[in-house]
C-alpha cells in the first residue's frame, strides 16, 4: 500500500491551521493540489483548476477558445454546440505530483450529444484522487488508514446562436472528502459540499489571413460560480475557486493536408484576495476577505492590498501550438505562466496526438522551468471517441 502524509487529512491530528484543509496543502511542502505555491488566493477545491485532457495540457493550458471538442465541458460548455457526430466521448487520466508523493491522479471523463442542429447537452465528472494514507495523531499512534477523494459532476446545455455564435450554462455538484471526521479544535470535521455554475461565450468566424483560408476564435468562460465550501461543522467557509477565462484560437489552412494553429488564454480567479492584517488581525491592507459570495466574486477584480499592479500579477497566461496533418497526426506544444507571487507556476509543455477512424489518442508532457517543481515530467492520457461524424 503506498502511503504518504497529506496535511489536509493530517490537519486533524496534528491541530495544523484548519486553513490547510482547504487548499489541499501537500506534504508539507507549501505546495497545493494544484501544483501552485500556498502564497495566493485562498480557495478550497483547487482540484477544480487542474487541466484534465492531453490537447490543452500539451498547449500550455489554454483552451477557451480552440476548436471544439468533447472536452470543450471543461474549458467552454458553449463550445460543445458547434461539436462534429452525434455523440461524443472522453476519458482522460494523469498521475499528479509524483515528484512529492505517490498514489495522487486526476480522472476525467467526459461526453456530449446533439439534439440538433442547434442545441448540445452535456455531462462530466472529475475524480481526483489522493491515495491512501496512514493517519497517526499527536502521540504517532497510529489511527489506521483513509483514502481521501475529490469530485465534481457537470451537466450542460449549449445552444448556437447563428452560424457563428454559441452560449453555454453547466450545473455542477462539488464534493471534497478531504477528512475522515476527525475532531479539530473541538470541531467535528466533515466533508465539504458546494454547488456552482458556469456561464460561456464562443465566436468563431471563417476569414482569409496571408492568403490563407482562416478560422478565428474566441471565447469566454466564467467558471465555478457557487456557494462557498466548509470542512467543519460551523466553521470557516471557503470560496470556490471561480475563475474567469478568455481567450483567442487562429487557425490558418496551409494546404489540403495541413493546418496550423495558435491560441492564448487569460486567466483571473475570482475570489477574494488576502488583505494585510496587523497581529491584532485588523485589516491595514486590501479588504477584509470574510464577505459574501456576490462581493467576493465581483470584488476580486479591484480588492488586492497593492492595487491595480497586484491585481495584474492575478493573472495567469496560457499560450499553444498545434499542427495538424491531414486531421490524423497532431504535435503541440506551449507554455503557461503564473506569476511568482500568486502562485509560481511556470512550465513547458510538449504533446502528440493521433487519430484512427472515429478514435483519437492524445498525450501531453510538461517539462517545468523551474528547478525542483512539484509538476515535472507530468504525463496526461486521453482517449476519445467521435460517433457520427462525416
Amino acid at each position: 500500500m503506498k502511503t504518504f502524509k497529506f496535511c489536509a487529512i493530517i490537519v486533524a491530528y496534528c491541530m495544523l491551521p484548519a486553513v490547510l484543509l482547504a487548499q489541499g496543502i501537500v506534504n508539507n511542502t507549501g505546495t497545493t493540489t494544484n501544483g501552485s505555491i500556498n502564497n495566493g488566493i485562498i480557495t478550497a477545491v483547487p482540484f477544480l483548476t487542474i487541466t484534465p485532457d492531453s490537447r490543452s495540457g500539451a498547449m500550455g493550458d489554454a483552451g477557451v477558445a480552440l476548436s471544439p471538442d468533447v472536452n470543450a465541458n471543461y474549458w467552454n460548455p458553449s463550445k460543445l454546440a458547434f461539436i462534429e457526430g452525434q455523440d461524443n466521448a472522453s476519458l482522460s487520466y494523469s498521475p499528479w505530483l509524483r515528484n512529492l508523493v505517490s498514489g495522487i491522479n486526476l480522472a476525467y471523463l467526459s461526453y456530449a450529444h446533439k439534439l440538433d442542429y442547434r442545441n448540445t447537452i452535456g455531462v462530466s465528472m472529475r475524480y481526483f484522487n489522493l491515495g491512501s494514507i496512514q493517519l497517526i495523531d499527536a502521540n504517532q499512534t497510529n489511527q489506521g488508514t483513509y483514502s481521501p477523494n475529490e469530485f465534481s459532476i457537470d451537466g450542460t446545455f449549449a445552444r448556437k446562436f447563428g452560424e457563428n455564435f454559441s452560449l453555454g450554462l453547466t450545473a455542477r455538484y462539488i464534493h471534497s472528502g478531504l477528512t475522515n471526521g476527525a475532531a479539530l479544535n473541538g470541531q467535528q470535521t466533515k466533508a465539504g459540499n458546494a454547488i456552482a455554475a458556469d456561464v460561456s461565450a464562443y465566436y468563431t468566424i471563417p476569414t482569409r489571413q496571408f492568403g490563407k483560408d482562416a478560422q478565428m476564435s474566441f471565447g469566454a468562460n466564467f467558471s465555478n460560480l457557487g456557494t462557498k465550501m466548509s470542512f467543519a461543522s460551523n466553521g470557516q467557509q471557503y470560496f470556490l475557486p471561480a475563475n474567469f477565462r478568455i481567450g483567442a484560437a487562429d487557425t490558418w489552412y496551409l494546404d489540403n493536408s495541413s493546418q496550423f494553429t495558435l491560441t492564448l488564454d487569460l486567466n483571473k480567479l475570482m475570489a477574494p484576495t488576502p488583505p494585510i492584517r496587523d497581529a491584532k488581525g485588523n485589516v491595514i491592507g486590501g479588504y477584509d476577505d470574510d464577505r459574501s459570495i456576490p462581493a467576493g466574486i465581483f470584488g476580486s477584480f479591484a480588492d488586492a492590498p497593492g492595487g491595480f499592479k497586484e491585481e495584474l500579477k492575478e493573472i495567469s497566461y496560457a499560450a499553444g501550438a498545434e499542427y495538424g496533418y491531414n486531421k490524423q497526426f497532431f504535435l503541440r506544444a506551449g507554455y503557461f505562466y503564473e506569476n511568482p507571487a500568486k502562485g509560481n507556476r511556470q512550465y513547458a509543455t510538449l504533446g502528440a496526438g493521433f487519430k484512427y477512424d472515429i478514435f483519437n489518442l492524445d498525450l501531453a508532457y510538461l517539462l517545468a522551468t523551474q528547478q525542483k517543481s512539484p509538476l515535472a515530467n507530468t504525463l496526461r492520457f486521453t482517449v476519445s471517441a467521435n460517433f457520427g461524424s462525416k
